[in-house]
């Protein structure tokens, strides 16, 4: 009996959507260097990077500076970006944690609570973003993944969305001083 080819069209979709699935968080817990926020998000660090568009084309640069530092439990992230253009942007961050590796951080321009949690080396985040965008802001999903991978060095990728379609993504290193 011959597929219909509506069907078989449908199977292969399924089957190329579930092959893109993202990798679980759980997948790094044997990794070291153990990344412990508390320990790493703390005192100076600094963090090179790029932006890019839903192209993959590079459109900007930056540099930033971190002052982190914990308190009663609760971590601040004060991020001060420059980008090559001039622009200067400032976003602070408050990470509480609430359970085994679990965190909610919070932000200015971060619609909502952002969950945010630690496994192995690795520590992932997803929130919306308000970026400006024209004469006024958009709100964009954002898929951030972090891996340490040594005591003083952290890799950020980040992946940003508008309506399940990627619209650009971010590539930075944070180091501690």
């Amino acid at each position: 009996m011959k597929a219909k080819p509506v069907a078989w069209v449908c199977t292969v979709l399924l089957i190329m959507l579930s092959g893109c699935s993202a990798v679980p968080i759980e997948d790094y817990a044997e990794n070291s260097p153990i990344l412990i926020a508390e320990t790493f998000f703390s005192g100076q660090l600094t963090a090179s990077g790029i932006v890019k568009d839903r192209n993959g084309r590079v459109i900007r640069y930056f540099n930033a500076t971190i002052d982190a530092s914990w308190e009663g439990g609760v971590g601040t992230l004060d991020e001060r970006f420059v980008f090559d253009d001039g622009e200067q942007q400032t976003r602070v961050w408050t990470l509480k944690r609430t359970g085994n590796g679990a965190y909610t951080a919070t932000a200015g321009d971060v619609i909502g609570d952002s969950m945010m949690k630690v496994s192995g080396n690795s520590l992932f985040m997803h929130y919306v973003l308000r970026i400006p965008y024209g004469d006024g802001t958009i709100d964009v999903n954002v898929d951030d993944r972090m891996y340490q991978v040594s005591d003083t060095v952290l890799l950020n990728e980040s992946v940003m969305s508008k309506w399940g379609v990627n619209v650009g993504q971010i590539t930075l290193v944070i180091q501690k001083k």
